[in-house]
């Protein structure tokens, strides 16, 4: 009964990728609960038999061509997140300019005719579709909402989440991101591209998907967590590569905010796949947009432009050794805005736990087109009422509010709107809201002197609320464009205030754009050494390290003081079971053998000429209790051939609970009862030598039933089910050699789904059948003893990447 409740009290209406972004809360204290469907990555090595019939096959030319295939496949991963970049921009591109021009023409047209109305009518239409459709998607896949990088930062760290790296999810989460954006959301396209690169690292080396069953290769190889996870790595890093046009700051993400364990080969691996995304990028961007195949002139989806001084103005610097005051200033703020930020973003997400994601899926959909209807009516109001009219200009003044359409680029100047202004005026909030969010951060970024510090702030305002509330809807959606696009309308501002009432006239407004953006983002999502490497690959500029570092550092001590980063925010509250950097001081006080599990589930390892063996029925059983109470693996023991009291009388172990021995006390009697009757008569030994086929009597004293038992090794559950499944046993009347061995291939040949105990057809096997499981269980697993300390243990289990450490004591009892 008791196990059934552990299971079975979920609610069964939803699928697991759908409670992977619902969280679970307790509404007396009002805390996330650890969700019970995670799963830990096996990064272990299991040496096994099977393990090393392939390390003895291997000479130096199979490992040569294995590492070549390796390469091979870290390149494909690059080259695919690209064309995934490529897709994605090709479309937002396009869906933007349509819906631009048809609403552009439109208003200019209903300002003289005064039917601005049904200008708004239009631009509803197009942005209230775009969202609806890509909450369709969402709700096909519900793991595609958001940016996916928590998802993924949990992956990298060892905890599998439920559908996050599936085919079907890269499909929903490409496509729907870029409805997103076109439909107008104050969301980026940059995140949701460390997420699908991710999956085409996870997806590709497999050469199969559960989406495309019908599509199968014959290819063996890398079906274990560690390689998986290791190109989850790759593809994560060239996401990021793609997204910013940043190889080094996307391996350096994948090493500061993924990877909990890392070697020196995979570093060149994940840099050269990172190369790999930004020039596939680069170069068919380059070839669509100027026509210059073989160029490479657009690294990424964001592009910075370039920041310098104009010729003609002698006193201009980008940045002064005074100026770095006013960084240090401004990363305080960014981090108190950061703190803000995030907070008000937990209370919603909270809330839509409670109210919104308990209810129909139709809901969901609802409160996105809300969230559209909102930003669209607030963004037209706020362009045609709040927005001021600026004189242009054909020549630059320092200084003034004029405007150069000489001195800059071309691009920035084709973004320049007049709505709802006479001739040669442009209306400085509508140049903001009615462009692309790239062409947005490139104004405020190489612009002089064309916002107002209203607009600037009325602008910062709309937009920090409205990204808030946006962040966390069932619509793809990333978080860095909107960050940056705010933090640079605060940088811009404060650039204003110093040159409009301090007098500083020389400061490069640009320069304070990006150190603002800086500041924001770095307030919110709390990364330092990779953000601070992707910022400097965007701008081009080296001698940006410097502040920019100083401000990241700044932005993140500020907001650590208040709350987590954005990310670990929504980590926690999908209750997912990561594990921090470093333990608390106070943990140290602590040992092994005070926060181990001590009422483990196990099968008995009974030793017959040194064999580990078990029988089909027992087995079969087992597996069912474990799967309800322990998810993760099943220990395997043999029996003590002596007394060891002083154990027993020293450590917890002495109290393990065997489950499956309550299920052997209800069988019939053994067949051999001569033999169980001899055991029984040797009272003397208290851990008696056991036979497959005879069970625990009930005269036996609570020492002698829950006896200590030594450690052998350790068998996942997806191992037994295997050998179960492929028929590997042998009678009792033939000896352990007649049982059929399974290669490696062959054991690993369902990964990553292996099949459920449940649903295989046991009728076949006969019960009194023996599965020896010597051959296939780890006899060499990572174990502490019961008085290491708790940071050991930490540092261990996190390092390593385990799923599970056995504490052993001294005489290799658990």
């Amino acid at each position: 009964g008791l196990c059934c409740c552990c299971c079975c009290g979920e609610r069964e209406s939803r699928t697991p990728e759908e409670l992977t972004i619902l969280g679970e809360t307790h509404e007396e204290e009002d805390e996330i609960l650890p969700r019970k469907d995670y799963e830990s990555l096996d990064y272990d090595r299991c040496i096994n038999d099977p393990y090393l019939e392939i390390l003895e096959s291997m000479d130096n030319k199979k490992a040569q061509r294995y590492e070549a295939v390796k390469w091979v496949l870290v390149f494909a991963i690059g080259v695919c997140t690209g064309l995934v970049g490529l897709f994605v921009d090709f479309f937002v591109r396009l869906f933007t300019q349509l819906k631009f021009q048809v609403v552009q023409s439109s208003v200019e047209e209903c300002t003289e005719k005064g039917c601005l109305a049904l200008s708004l009518l239009e631009l509803l239409g197009f942005n209230l579709t775009f969202v609806f459709l890509a909450s369709l998607l969402v709700l096909i896949q519900p793991v595609a909402a958001g940016s996916g990088i928590p998802e993924i930062k949990c992956y990298l760290n060892g905890v599998k989440v439920p559908g996050v790296v599936r085919l079907r999810t890269v499909v929903c989460k490409a496509t729907g991101v870029l409805f997103s954006v076109a439909g107008g959301l104050f969301v980026g396209k940059e995140g949701p591209m460390i997420h699908s690169g991710a999956v085409v690292g996870a997806g590709l080396p497999q050469f199969q998907s559960i989406s495309l069953r019908k599509i199968q290769f014959n290819f063996p190889y890398f079906r274990s967590d560690r390689d998986k996870r290791d190109f989850v790595s790759a593809g994560a890093a060239a996401g990021v590569a793609a997204a910013f046009g940043a190889p080094i700051g996307g391996t350096l993400f994948s090493l500061e905010e993924g990877s909990s364990f890392w070697n020196q080969g995979l570093t060149w691996k994940v840099l050269f796949c990172s190369m790999a995304a930004t020039f596939t990028l680069n170069f068919f961007r380059s070839g669509i947009q100027f026509g210059s195949w073989g160029s490479f002139q657009l690294p990424g989806l964001l592009n910075f432009g370039e920041f310098k001084c104009s010729e003609s103005d002698k006193k201009c610097h980008l940045w002064t050794a005074v100026d770095l005051g006013f960084f240090i200033l401004m990363g305080i703020v960014g981090g108190l805005l950061g703190a803000t930020f995030n907070c008000l973003n937990k209370r919603l997400a909270k809330y839509r736990m409670r109210n919104v994601h308990p209810k129909p899926k139709l809901v969901r959909v609802l409160e996105s087109l809300l969230v559209s209807l909102t930003t669209t009516v607030m963004v037209f109001v706020a362009s045609m009422v709040l927005g001021e009219c600026r004189q242009m200009s054909s020549s630059r003044h320092s200084g003034n509010d004029t405007l150069s359409l000489q001195d800059i680029s071309e691009d920035v100047n084709s973004s320049i709107k007049t709505f709802f202004c006479p001739n040669e005026t442009y209306n400085d909030m509508a140049t903001l809201f009615f462009n692309p969010q790239e062409s947005a951060i490139l104004q405020l970024f190489h612009q002089d002197g064309t916002f107002s510090p209203v607009t600037l702030s009325l602008f910062f305002l709309l937009y920090f609320l409205l990204s808030c509330w946006t962040y966390g809807i069932s619509v793809p959606s990333g978080l860095f464009v909107p960050s940056l696009l705010c933090g640079a309308a605060f940088g811009r501002l404060v650039a204003n205030l110093l040159k409009s009432y301090i007098g500083l006239d020389h400061i490069y407004s640009g320069t304070f754009a990006l150190i603002g953006a800086a500041a924001f983002l770095g307030g919110v999502v709390r990364m330092t050494i990779s953000l601070t490497v992707i910022l400097i690959e965007s701008t081009n500029e080296i001698t940006y390290g410097l502040p920019i570092m100083i401000t990241l550092m700044v932005a993140k001590w500020t907001g650590d003081f208040f709350n987590k980063g954005i990310y670990d925010i929504h980590v926690n509250l999908r209750g997912v079971p990561l594990l921090e950097w470093e333990t608390e001081v106070e943990m140290d006080k602590l040992r092994a053998s005070d926060i181990m599990e001590p009422n483990l589930t196990y099968v008995y390892d009974l030793v017959v000429h040194s064999h580990s063996w078990i029988t089909v029925d027992l087995l079969s059983e087992c597996l069912k209790v474990v799967c309800c109470v322990q998810k993760s693996s099943i220990l395997t023991r043999a029996g003590e051939q002596r007394k060891r009291s002083q154990s027993m009388k020293s450590y917890p172990s002495s109290e393990l609970r065997n489950m499956c021995d309550e299920h052997i006390a209800t069988e019939e009697p053994p067949e051999k009862e001569d033999l169980l009757q001899q055991m029984l008569e040797r009272r003397y030994t208290p851990y008696p030598s056991l036979y497959p086929d005879q069970s625990p009597s009930e005269e036996w004293t609570m020492e002698e039933r829950f006896r200590p038992l030594t450690f052998h090794g350790l068998i996942l559950r997806s191992q037994l089910v295997t050998l179960l499944d492929r028929g590997v046993c042998y009678s009792e009347s033939q000896s352990s050699a007649s049982q059929p061995r399974l290669s490696h291939a062959e054991m690993s040949e369902d990964y990553p789904r292996y099949p459920d105990i449940h649903d295989l057809d046991l009728t076949l096997l006969n019960p009194r059948m023996i599965v020896d499981v010597t051959p296939y269980m780890n006899p060499s697993p990572f174990t502490v003893s019961p008085n290491t300390h708790v940071s050991q243990v930490f540092n261990l289990f996190r390092t390593m990447g385990l799923r599970h450490l056995p504490v052993v004591n001294a005489v290799g009892e658990v």
